[in-house]
């Protein structure tokens, strides 16, 4: 068992409400200069969810389960700062109310918190409900291996991932991402917020490495990539995430991914596993 700080990591309260579809303009470009009119952010998406695949949706960065935000600028970058994937949400408006869920990820740029919730109680939610997280995972660190950083993670999902030690660790993922693919969300502030995408134009290429079959949910590596400060490439870095919105047909995006494991050394490594998906390690939330 991995020994962390969790006795010491502070849970706390965060709440948004569910934030309506937005559209500043009908159309949105793909690579080949061809306008589309097509379902994308926000909202209450009911038959996109955790474990479907990310590619293939007639729509643009569309957001599986519930969306959420706050108005107040300031509220809303902590609410996406520190909610965890993972972390336990709760309806607490509406008829839905006490209906629990998990958040699934966090969608920078339209600064959104995913969480997935039953279909039964997808359908009594309306815009507007607000949804209460018990925000827990930053501040999570490993006490045997400090140069690894963890982020963005619920502790209780973080140690349910089956990670095997071997002077370095290992982490189950269902593929591999080379530096060269990561696009959208490259050089930001900060990783321990939003996401960013594996550029999808061409996919050929896509195909080639297998992650035209990637889902909601799936933890992939991304080989080169330092999440540590920001976003960028670093030879021999290596970080872990989480699959969180749809394939985009917006050049330079494509499926989004949420960090929760960086490193600027090779002391993690992946391994293949088809069982590599956040909905296999969620057994806590009753």
């Amino acid at each position: 068992m991995l020994r962390t700080n969790i006795d010491k990591t502070v849970m706390q309260s965060l709440q948004g409400k569910i934030h309506h579809p937005i559209n500043p303009s009908p159309f949105r470009v793909d690579a080949d200069g061809n306008a589309h009119v097509l379902p994308a952010t926000g909202g209450i998406t009911y038959n996109v969810k955790v474990g479907d695949c990310a590619f293939g949706w007639s729509g643009d960065h569309v957001e599986p389960g519930v969306s959420i935000r706050n108005e107040d600028r300031n509220e809303n970058n902590a609410m996406m700062l520190f909610a965890c994937i993972g972390n336990e949400a709760r309806i607490v408006t509406g008829d839905a109310k006490g209906a629990k869920g998990f958040v699934i990820g966090k969608h920078g740029g339209i600064e959104h918190v995913l969480i997935q919730f039953e279909k039964d109680d997808l359908e009594k939610m309306a815009v507007d409900d607000k949804i209460l997280i018990k925000g827990f995972g930053q501040g999570l660190k490993l006490l045997d291996y400090p140069d690894i950083q963890v982020m963005n993670v619920d502790p209780r999902l973080f140690l349910n991932i089956p990670i095997k030690e071997d002077n370095v660790l290992k982490v189950p993922v269902a593929a591999e991402v080379p530096a060269y693919l990561m696009g959208s969300g490259i050089g930001a502030l900060t990783a321990f917020s939003g996401d960013y995408d594996i550029m999808t134009e061409d996919l050929d290429e896509i195909k080639r490495l297998g992650l035209d079959k990637l889902k909601f949910g799936d933890l992939v590596l991304l080989r080169d990539c330092d999440n540590s400060y920001g976003r960028g490439y670093l030879k021999g870095a290596v970080s872990i995430g989480v699959v969180i919105h749809s394939d985009c047909i917006k050049m330079g995006h494509g499926p989004g991914i949420t960090t929760i494991m960086t490193c600027k050394k090779s002391l993690i490594e992946g391994y293949k596993d088809e069982n590599a998906n956040i909905l296999n390690y969620i057994d806590y939330i009753k």
